[in-house]
């Protein structure tokens, strides 16, 4: 680790994670990380937020001994540092802030998008081997700074090869807790969750009527972060929740 770089950033399947131990120690916490991992952890979901692991610590006589850890995404790393409530904790926050931003430049996310294409092991089931760069992320990049609809993001899937419309889209979006499922007046409103992500954001449009009464109608549209999400959890060779429709023909 770098003089300047507060915490290590791992990245895997195209995720920046950290160490929960790592930053339990960062954040210089008095409660011991058992009860830390108890009290804080009961609001994330497990192998979306946080991922369990075994790491491996040095005891006095030298020998290595396996220990209980977490990989946690940026994300809830945020938050935690928010509730430790510390100094430390707002440094650890801006720090975490700006590694995102950089992880979410558009040049960033070109450029590790032709990287993973060119990984043997994580090539996707396109036919035209050579467009399948442009396939994968020239629609979700070209737009990123751009919110589209739901039936919009249909089809930028379909053209990359995934057998799903926009009904099927929003159907798979409620189901997976990307919009709201029961609540008849949020119907298809995007969730805490996909708001907290920046997956999506609300469009408001107020209607007046003829007999003069107003409304307000909202739409749910996808954000650039959104579509470049959305666009390789659908195309991720491994991802048993859309497996279906890669293979469908």
């Amino acid at each position: 680790m770098s003089d300047n770089q507060l915490i290590k950033v791992e990245v895997k399947n195209d995720r920046q994670l950290v160490s929960a131990r790592d930053l339990h120690r960062g954040l210089g916490l008095s409660t011991r990380f058992s009860k830390w991992v108890d009290q804080n952890f009961r609001d994330f979901e497990e192998n979306e937020d946080f991922t369990s692991v075994t790491g491996v610590t040095v005891v006095n006589n030298g020998a290595k001994k396996p220990i209980k850890d977490y990989y946690i995404t940026i994300d809830m790393a945020k938050q935690l540092c928010l509730l430790s409530h510390t100094e430390k904790g707002k440094q650890y926050r801006r720090y975490l802030i700006e590694i995102e931003r950089k992880w979410n430049d558009p040049a960033e996310i070109v450029k590790r998008g032709y990287a993973i294409l060119q990984n043997e092991n994580t090539q996707l089931r396109i036919e035209n081997q050579a467009m399948k760069p442009k396939a994968l992320f020239a629609d979700a990049v070209s737009t990123s700074n751009k919110t589209i609809l739901v039936g919009d993001m249909a089809k930028i899937l379909k053209q990359n090869g995934v057998n799903i419309g926009s009904i099927r889209l929003f159907q798979w979006l409620r189901q997976h807790g990307y919009l709201i499922r029961r609540d008849a007046s949020d119907h298809n409103m995007p969730t805490q969750k996909s708001m907290e992500r920046g997956l999506f954001k609300v469009k408001e449009t107020v209607i007046t009527h003829s007999d003069g009464h107003v409304t307000v109608s909202k739409t749910p549209k996808i954000t650039g972060k959104g579509q470049v999400y959305f666009v390789n959890k659908f195309l991720e060779s491994s991802n048993p929740d859309t497996e279906q429709f890669r293979e469908e023909k």
